[in-house]
């Protein structure tokens, strides 16, 4: 395990004051029991507020209620003796300025004695005046082989004959990005209701698990049912996805084929930018999660990034998956001039460091409408796979937009509608416009009774006024920044209305 390599690391290097975030508190004290161990002369204590110092000690209790007592009881041991010491939810008493100063103090003396402090926490809250002699450690949640040896144990606590290898292997799938304990829990909850463990149990584990993700508050596990066939148009792109559908295959990887890193989608508002989000994760049957990323944004020093390494943590731990970040631009807009003691900056650093060198298999899938806003940094080659320009649909993207809706909403009388003449007489609608004018148009037809036609479409498309016609000038810089060459057309056509292309020949 990577983090018990780590760990044994920094007790040979002596760091004295080590703080590891994580709600895992059974597991991530077996690890360090476990490097203790390893390392083959060294004591373990557990100290928490209630309890005081637990284990066959002679000075059982000592420091119950007194997380300074705590602190001094380091200096009662031996100089020679070589001891960890976890100190559990200490991370609320660090504000103190008696602690602080005593943790300064023992960082001193601590660093001529085989001796270290382990304060473990639900996440990083850390008081600036101790940023220097803390060394965070991050504690992963279960992999792979950690899951599958769990169900293995539950199985032959069971007495249940082993599962198939494939479902097996969905089931420590479906678990992976649950902590080790709520793993438990689900699986117990699926024997308690039909004695064994079965594969139609991936679904409990599902739903585990968007508990679990909604819990952080800050990814949504997110319902993908769209297709890659209700996208009209933007047949560039779509081929571009469609040639990487197996990437994320045992095959790909035997091939020598990294994973795909993601795509940056920039454009117009309404031009299917988070439906083709929804429909990759659907065509690739891979989950879908959505970040917020004004989510990551918290009130306390510290938590903003350590949401952000929650975030990454949880990403990779339910890969392989696809991570929407819808509208990123307006998240990091302006970013150096936010006056927020540097908060957005490090939080950007980190974000793009991950897109940069992460090489598990989050296929990340950002959205922007105004390229402007984001920072130099997020355009570098690296980060994503592409950037695609997804502008207004052509006409003939259009007829494309009409016909998916149409098939959707009245697929038994498709033929009645003149999809030629509704394409040519909306030039300046996007998709989502089109979406508008199909509902608009549908309560014209049910007020009056009757089914909608392509006349009751045309009248609410003239009762709409297009984005491309309100923000001009918005969209004009949008589609020359296009035109320069630096990014990908989305669409074969160049998916101009015929107003910008009459104003940008002028």
């Amino acid at each position: 395990m990577a983090f018990n390599d780590d760990f044994e690391l920094l007790l040979r290097a002596r760091y004295p004051l080590i703080y590891i975030p994580t709600r895992e508190e059974e597991r991530v004290e077996a690890a360090i029991a476990q490097s203790a161990r390893q390392l083959g002369d060294r004591s373990f204590y557990i100290w928490d507020f209630v309890d005081g110092y637990q284990g066959n000690l002679n000075d059982a209790g000592f420091g119950r209620r007194n997380p300074l007592q705590a602190l001094e009881f380091v200096e009662k041991l031996p100089a020679s003796v070589a001891a960890v010491l976890v100190l559990r939810d200490f991370h609320r008493f660090l504000d103190d300025v008696s602690v602080a100063r005593k943790l300064r103090n023992l960082a001193r003396l601590l660093k001529s004695q085989p001796k270290n402090l382990v304060i473990l926490a639900p996440q990083v809250a850390i008081p600036e005046d101790l940023s220097e002699v803390l060394t965070v450690l991050e504690f992963p949640l279960p992999h792979r082989d950690e899951i599958r040896a769990e169900l293995e144990r539950l199985l032959s606590a069971t007495r249940q004959s082993s599962l198939e290898p494939r479902v097996l292997d969905e089931l420590v799938r479906s678990c992976q990005g649950l902590s080790m304990e709520r793993i438990r829990r689900v699986l117990a909850k699926a024997i308690a209701t039909h004695g064994n463990i079965e594969a139609d149990d991936v679904d409990l584990i599902l739903e585990e698990k968007r508990q679990s993700i909604r819990q952080t508050q800050i990814l949504d596990f997110y319902p993908a049912t769209e297709r890659i066939s209700d996208i009209g148009g933007l047949d560039n792109l779509k081929d571009w996805l469609l040639r990487r559908g197996g990437a994320f295959s045992e095959r790909a990887r035997q091939y020598g084929l990294p994973y795909p890193r993601g795509l940056l989608l920039v454009g117009i508002q309404g031009t299917g930018k988070s439906l083709t989000a929804k429909a990759i994760a659907h065509h690739w049957h891979l989950p879908l999660l959505r970040l917020d990323v004004g989510r990551l944004f918290a009130g306390l020093v510290g938590e903003s990034e350590s949401r952000t390494r929650q975030m990454i943590q949880l990403a990779e731990a339910l890969a392989p998956c696809v991570l929407w970040i819808d509208e990123i631009d307006k998240a990091f807009a302006g970013i150096d001039g936010k006056g927020d003691s540097g908060t957005t900056s490090r939080v950007f650093g980190t974000f793009i460091t991950w897109l940069a060198e992460k090489t598990s298999p989050v296929f990340v899938v950002a959205t922007a409408n105004n390229i402007q806003a984001l920072p130099p940094e997020m355009l570098r080659r690296g980060r994503f796979d592409e950037i695609f320009f997804v502008g207004l649909p052509s006409q003939e993207e259009r007829r494309s937009i009409f016909a998916v809706h149409l098939s959707r909403l009245r697929a038994h009388n498709l033929q009645s509608y003149d999809l030629d003449r509704l394409a040519y007489e909306t030039p300046d609608f996007s998709g989502a416009e089109i979406e508008q004018i199909l509902i608009e148009a549908m309560h014209i037809g049910f007020s009056q009774n009757r089914d909608f036609t392509t006349d009751d479409i045309l009248e609410a498309a003239s009762q709409i006024i297009p984005l491309a016609r309100t923000a001009q000038d918005q969209i004009q810089l949008l589609q020359n920044w296009a035109a320069t060459g630096r990014v990908r057309l989305a669409s074969r056509q160049a998916g101009l209305s015929s107003r910008i292309q009459h104003q940008s020949l002028q």
